[in-house]
């Protein structure tokens, strides 16, 4: 029985945490269960994603590192080791957030600060080519997400191997897909609102939000209906699943 993995990029004390707080995320945007979805941490310079033989699908996280640090730690250089790899494995993977800019620098494209967008929700507008997209196909044209990074692809350079499935008004680029079965969101399409106000607490001194701003947009957050972003990352997990019969998830 094949099952998707889920991949965290996560280092130092509150590691175990956050990716126990993403993992839960995942499993609660797609409607799995533990079986049917592994954890990994990828949180030292020996770790690496073994076998895939019963893997139908990987989703990356978020992580705290950034494109456009000036200079790369040993770890953050094997993050990117490891990426790549996952990318040439021709499994179907879904990047969030940070792996969306390692995605774009990855093909040749640039990241910079042009559209950073704070902590809670963001409008996400699908563009044409999303209307054949296996994700995206049924799909609200508008529809609203929740966000918060620091850093963004910079729209003029996208690599044109990518194809741009949606835009926003905050920020131009917003989800993109790579050859036949590579998709990244710039958004969370894990998050929910509990999911949020949770990774805010963890990274409240980060700088993806004022700090006193940080009680309003927690109150703010449960007025925001983002089923449709949830619905991509479990159309993914489908399509993982459709592509690989020997699985069967649980009801």
């Amino acid at each position: 029985m094949s099952k998707l993995l889920f991949l965290s990029l996560r280092q130092g004390e509150l590691a175990q945490q956050v990716a126990r707080a993403e993992y839960h995320d995942v499993l609660k945007a797609t409607g799995l269960s533990e079986v049917d979805v592994e954890l990994q941490i990828l949180d030292r310079l020996d770790e690496e994603v073994g076998s895939l033989e019963t893997i139908s699908g990987i989703i990356v996280g978020g992580s705290s590192l950034n494109i456009t640090n000036d200079e790369y730690s040993p770890w953050q250089r094997h993050v990117h080791e490891v990426l790549a790899g996952v990318v040439d494995s021709g499994l179907p993977v879904f990047f969030v957030c940070f792996g969306f800019s390692w995605l774009v620098d990855h093909l040749g494209g640039t990241v910079g600060h042009s559209h950073p967008e704070d902590s809670g929700p963001t409008e996400v507008v699908l563009s044409d080519a999303a209307h054949d997209d296996p994700l995206l196909r049924g799909t609200a044209a508008r529809f609203t997400a929740l966000t918060g990074h620091t850093e963004n692809p910079d729209e003029v350079t996208l690599p044109a191997t990518l194809t741009v499935l949606a835009t926003g008004p905050s920020c131009p680029v917003q989800i993109v897909r790579y050859g036949d079965n590579v998709w990244a969101t710039q958004f969370h399409a894990e998050m929910d609102a509990e999911a949020m106000h949770t990774r805010m607490d963890f990274f409240y001194d980060y700088g993806y939000f004022p700090a006193e701003e940080y009680a309003r947009i927690v109150a703010d957050l449960p007025n925001h209906d983002v089923a449709w972003a949830n619905a991509i990352l479990r159309n993914f997990a489908q399509y993982c699943f459709e592509r690989s019969p020997a699985h069967a998830p649980r009801a």
